[in-house]
C-alpha cells in the first residue's frame, strides 16, 4: 500500500518537473455525532497549525496538507479512517479523540508505519498497552485525573453521600474506576456506583434513586451530553447535589445543555494552555477568525508542532528517523515543550480542577 504511494508520489514529481510535493498529514476525530464539538476541537486546531507551519516555510520545504477523518467515536470507523489513511500515504495523524477510537487505530498505525500523536484519549491502555513505537499523546492519563478527582472527593465529601456514574465506554469507566480507586485509596467509598449508555435522555428513575440515598456529589465518567442531561434533570427534580466529571465536558457544548443547572459544576483538565504566552498569537488569531481555543484545539496544535518539529530535526518525514527524534528530543510547542516518555506519554503537568460559572470554566482555586 504505502509503496504503491510512494510511487505515485514520483510519478507526480517527474510530470511535474517540482523539486518537491506537498506532505499529507491526518486529523482524526468525531467530526459527526454526538461528540462533533469536540472533533471540531481536533479540525481547528490541526487547520491552524498548518496555515501557521507553511506560513513559516513547510517542513524541510514542503508545505502541509490536511485529510480529515470522521470517525464518530465509534471503534470500527475509527478502524476505516486509520485504514483510508494508510491508502493515503500520509506519515503522521493528529487523532483520535475518543479512546475507543484510538485504541485499535493505533493497531492500525503501527502496522502501517504511520506516527500518531492524539491530543486527547486518556485511557491508560493507549499507552500501557501501546501498539508500536509510533504512539504517543500530547494529554495526560485518565489514572492521572482520577487520583485529583479522587482525593478531592474524599477530602471535600468524607461524611456525604458521593455516586459514581459511568457510561460504559472505554473512557467513561476507565475514568470512573479510576475515581473511584483513589477515593477508596483515601478512605472514601461511593454510595452509588451505576452505568448507564450512551445514547440515554431520559435519567428521571437514577435521579430518583439519587434523591433516596441523598447523594451531595455525582461523579460522572462520560461525556458531555449524558453529563450534561444529568446535571440539568436532577436539578429539575429538586436534586441539590454538585456534579463533577473529567476533560470530556471541557466544551460550551456541556453548558449550552445544562443551562444555568450546569453552575458549579467541577471538572478535572489540564492546566490551561490558553494562558501559555507561547500561545498567546494562535488564541488572538482564532478568536479574530470567529474561533475558539478552548478544550483540545491547542493540544491538536501542540501534537501537529510536535511531530513537525521532529520531521524539520530529522530531515525527513520516515517513520525511524522522526520516532527516534520523538523519542529523545523537547519539543517546544504552544502547550509547552514537550518530552515524551517511554511509553510515548507526555511528560507535562497533569490535571487540575475547574468550575464552571455563568458559561465559563476556569480554575477553581484561583491560587493555581
Amino acid at each position: 500500500m504505502k509503496k504503491a504511494f510512494l510511487a505515485g508520489v514520483a510519478f507526480n514529481v517527474l510530470l511535474s518537473g517540482a523539486a518537491f510535493a506537498d506532505i499529507t498529514i491526518g486529523v482524526a476525530g468525531p467530526m459527526t455525532g454526538q461528540n462533533a464539538a469536540f472533533g471540531e476541537q481536533l479540525r481547528i486546531g490541526a487547520e491552524q497549525a498548518i496555515a501557521d507551519i507553511n506560513k513559516a516555510g513547510g517542513v524541510n520545504g514542503e508545505q502541509l496538507k490536511l485529510s480529515v477523518g470522521d470517525d464518530a467515536c465509534d471503534p470500527k470507523q475509527a478502524v476505516a479512517v486509520a485504514n483510508q489513511f494508510a491508502s493515503q500515504g500520509v506519515p503522521f495523524v493528529a487523532g483520535h479523540f475518543c479512546s475507543g477510537s484510538s485504541i485499535p487505530a493505533s493497531q492500525v498505525y503501527a502496522e502501517e508505519g504511520i506516527i500518531e500523536i492524539s491530543p486527547a484519549s486518556t485511557n491508560p491502555d493507549f499507552t500501557d498497552k501501546r501498539a508500536g513505537d509510533g504512539i504517543y499523546r500530547v494529554c495526560g492519563r485518565d489514572d492521572q485525573q482520577g487520583e485529583v478527582a479522587g482525593k478531592y472527593i474524599a477530602e471535600n465529601y468524607k461524611d456525604d453521600a458521593v455516586a459514581v456514574l459511568d457510561d460504559k465506554s472505554a473512557y467513561g469507566k476507565g475514568l470512573a474506576d479510576q475515581t473511584i480507586k483513589f477515593m477508596e485509596a483515601a478512605g472514601k467509598k461511593p454510595a452509588i456506583v451505576e452505568s448507564y449508555t450512551v445514547g440515554d435522555k431520559d435519567f428521571s428513575s437514577l435521579i430518583t434513586k439519587l434523591k433516596q440515598a441523598n447523594v451531595k456529589l455525582i461523579y460522572i465518567g462520560g461525556y458531555q451530553t449524558e453529563a450534561g442531561l444529568i446535571a440539568r434533570q436532577a436539578k429539575e427534580q429538586g436534586l441539590d447535589t454538585k456534579i463533577m466529571s473529567g476533560d470530556a465536558i471541557v466544551t460550551n457544548e456541556y453548558w449550552a445543555i445544562t443551562g444555568n443547572a450546569g453552575e458549579g459544576t467541577l471538572m478535572t483538565f489540564s492546566p490551561d494552555p490558553r494562558r501559555n504566552p507561547q500561545a498567546a498569537p494562535i488564541v488572538a488569531e482564532l478568536e479574530k477568525q470567529g474561533k475558539t481555543a478552548e478544550g483540545y484545539v491547542l493540544y491538536t496544535y501542540a501534537a501537529i508542532q510536535a511531530w513537525a518539529e521532529a520531521a524539520k530535526k530529522a530531515g525527513s518525514t520516515d517513520f525511524k528517523k522522526v520516532t527516534a527524534v520523538l523519542n529523545k528530543d523537547t519539543l517546544p510547542t504552544v502547550i509547552g515543550d514537550l518530552k515524551f516518555d517511554s511509553k510515548g506519554d507526555v511528560t507535562l503537568p497533569g490535571y487540575v480542577i475547574y468550575e464552571w460559572k455563568g458559561g465559563k470554566y476556569d480554575y477553581l482555586s484561583a491560587s493555581k
